[in-house]
């Protein structure tokens, strides 16, 4: 099971780790080509059990409680992407010579003889956005595609499912990445790299060479950020195929092989004959929704990757007019008295709080939640000339007051002493209170939600849900 297609799964003896949304869908598929699928998970709640009957019922084996001991005869293990390295199952399979897969593995090599090409995109921030843009670009071209991977939609579905795909935009996670050893893109992106999820890789320089794997046997092109040389750095580490070329984006004017903005217009100077001398616009910046900058970073990649597969100018416009982005992401809540009440709920790091915090000039900011190790200092220090206040909830908020009274002392900040559902409120009407005519209200906590809240979904609610309350 080292390398290549397994075309022959009968009676091979795989372990799925993990029920959940990867683990079901893979334990079935397997289980459907003929291999004996014993699922291991640790948990043993209803939910667990629930899953657990009804893959008893096709008659695959699950053992509920117990994902440390490897089943006795594994020949490979299928992980769930989210279980870490370290776990002991991953022990114990490294010293049988077991190999482990993540779902990702598994769905490309599941593909068929045929299987459409992968336009991949992975970063710490942007991810689900850039995918979606993809695809809206690649439909618009009139091909048939799909945005999957990590963004919800199974990989496994994709490939074995019916419909049939030219191309597919997949978004993957640091964690997926690690676990795919063999994925070989026609082309991808690394939009961004900050620290993230470091508890689960280790370090730094483990995140950043999961990341860096989605370049490695690149075809046609390998898509960097210009403005974060981690990204280029990753290009040039990465084993790609002859010919495949590092294509970069910047929203400054582009050099050659780049794509870039210039008054006002993207345009590509990579995909273009006589690039040294020639660009080929592509679309408007007011074509982007929202026009913030990263989310024009977030268009350019999108594009890079659409011309890479060879999409005309024309779908790249009409693909970036077609797209709304997902609901909690830059959303224009309300404007009440010349006061815009934006939801960046899903501003659950530092990075993507940063990039939030860049789009306005007069901010009202609402932050606070779960630090998940994260500092402060670099993000307020480099906002503090946009705050016109803050207003602090969540349980690690006192991380984000200190480094505002290390690197904004002058800014008003209230904060409440509240990690209950209702604090949303009273954050919001703190918030009405600092804010003057122009100024922007900001949901970009630069936290996770769940000390508060089942998810960031529920946090944006309850603050559209306050802003809505504040408008009667």
């Amino acid at each position: 099971m080292g390398s290549g297609q397994v075309t022959d799964w009968q009676g091979k003896n795989v372990t799925v780790a993990g029920l959940g949304v990867s683990g079901i869908p893979a334990a079935k598929a397997l289980h459907g080509l003929g291999a004996n699928v014993t699922v291991v998970n640790d948990g043993d709640d209803a939910r667990a059990r629930e899953q657990a009957a009804e893959l008893r019922a096709l008659g695959v084996t699950v053992r509920l409680g117990d994902g440390a001991t490897l089943p006795e005869g594994t020949e490979l293990v299928v992980t769930a992407p989210g279980w870490k390295p370290d776990k002991p199952l991953f022990t114990a399979a490294r010293e049988a010579g077991v190999p482990v897969w993540g779902d990702v593995e598994l769905a490309w090599r599941l593909r068929g003889p045929d299987a459409a090409p992968w336009l991949c995109v992975t970063g710490t921030n942007g991810k689900t956005t850039t995918t979606q843009m993809l695809a809206s670009i690649l439909k618009a071209a009139g091909l048939r595609t799909a945005a999957v991977g990590n963004i919800g939609v199974s990989l496994l579905d994709a490939v074995l499912g019916e419909e049939r795909h030219d191309v597919l935009a997949v978004e993957l996670s640091s964690y997926q990445l690690h676990w795919a050893p063999s994925l070989r893109a026609h082309s991808a992106a690394v939009l961004n790299l900050a620290p993230d999820h470091l508890d689960w890789h280790g370090s730094m320089e483990a995140y950043a060479k999961d990341k860096g794997r989605i370049y490695e046997g690149n075809r046609v092109a390998c898509v960097y950020n210009v403005a974060d040389k981690a990204t280029e750095d990753l290009v040039r580490e990465a084993d790609v195929e002859e010919g495949c070329r590092a294509i970069g984006f910047t929203l400054g004017a582009p050099a050659p092989s780049q794509l870039g903005v210039v008054d006002g217009v993207l345009v590509d100077r990579a995909f273009v004959e006589n690039r040294q001398k020639n660009a080929q616009e592509l679309a408007e910046v007011c074509d982007v929704n929202p026009p913030a900058p990263h989310n024009i970073a977030n268009a350019l990649a999108a594009a890079a990757l659409a011309r890479a597969f060879g999409v005309p100018p024309k779908a790249v416009r009409d693909g970036l007019r077609a797209f709304t982005p997902d609901a909690h992401r830059i959303a224009l809540v309300a404007d009440l008295d010349g006061v815009a009440y934006v939801d960046d709920s899903k501003a659950t790091n530092t990075h993507a709080a940063q990039a939030s915090l860049a789009a306005y000039e007069s901010i009202v900011w609402i932050a606070g939640g779960l630090a998940k190790g994260a500092t402060f200092d670099e993000l307020v220090a480099r906002s503090a000339k946009r705050l016109r206040g803050v207003v602090l909830i969540g349980a690690d908020r006192a991380l984000i007051r200190e480094a505002l009274a290390r690197h904004a002392p002058e800014v008003p900040v209230v904060d409440l002493d509240r990690t209950d559902t209702g604090a949303m409120l009273a954050a919001v009407q703190e918030a009405r209170r600092l804010a003057a005519e122009g100024d922007t209200v900001l949901l970009a906590p630069a936290c996770a939600s769940m000390d508060m809240f089942v998810n960031y979904n529920q946090r944006g609610d309850a603050f559209a849900s306050a802003v809505g309350e504040l408008g009667t």
